[in-house]
């Protein structure tokens, strides 16, 4: 199975910088910074996974869509700018416009620790699962619940499947009510680690983060990283 017989197409929300990750005990400039560098981790992962054919980015800050750019990621500015749910769905529309993909991911912006290899093994799982639902339904959509249990790191639709977004407030529930199948268990720790506190992103330290947040906390030792 290869990416050229089950293309995947990624989506990644971006938020405008200024406004990311406020439940992270930093001062604003470096809060930016740092959402930015794990955005830049989690795209550059999608990008480099066997089974993604594209990642398309839906943000409208300047800052971020250059960056996105410039890693070869496609970016779509948040058109519906109604929230996340619409910017996914807007971002999937723009993917499959003009191209054939095996189905659409939506992927989590803060998941700094994410590798192509762990997002290939959720990918495939969700490949066979369809091939074994086919004669059954129309299509499969699935979920993987991030580290605490209660959100949503993935969603994955195949192509005869909707694709229909449910984050926020207990998604992995609403996902799972809207019957989409619980493929946690498949999923390595690093495609759920997401980051929401300082306690979170000493987690995905200790997962191992990309190269941007890597680089960007050995510029700030006097914050004591990791914190374990």
């Amino acid at each position: 199975m290869t990416s050229r017989a089950h293309p995947w197409a990624a989506i990644v929300p971006v938020k405008r910088l200024e406004f990311a990750k406020t439940r992270l005990s930093l001062p604003a400039g470096l809060r930016a910074e740092l959402a930015l560098a794990m955005a830049l981790d989690s795209v550059t992962a999608a990008l480099s996974a066997t089974l993604v054919d594209v990642v398309v980015v839906v943000t409208d800050d300047v800052v971020a869509a250059a960056a996105m750019k410039e890693i070869g990621a496609e970016v779509v500015a948040d058109a519906p700018d109604a929230g996340l749910n619409p910017a996914l769905r807007h971002g999937a529309s723009s993917a499959t416009a003009s191209r054939d993909v095996g189905g659409v991911v939506a992927l989590s912006s803060d998941l700094p620790a994410l590798s192509a290899d762990a997002l290939d093994v959720v990918l495939m799982h969700v490949a066979r699962l369809q091939m074994a639902r086919m004669q059954m339904s129309g299509g499969t959509t699935a979920f993987v619940a991030d580290a605490v249990g209660n959100g949503t790191s993935l969603l994955a639709a195949s192509p005869s499947s909707a694709f229909d977004p449910r984050f926020g407030p207990d998604s992995a529930r609403r996902h799972s009510a809207a019957g989409a199948v619980d493929v946690t268990a498949a999923a390595d720790a690093r495609v759920r680690r997401d980051v929401d506190t300082l306690d979170d992103l000493a987690a995905a330290v200790a997962l191992g983060c990309g190269p941007e947040t890597t680089a960007l906390l050995g510029q700030h030792p006097e914050l004591d990283w990791p914190r374990l």
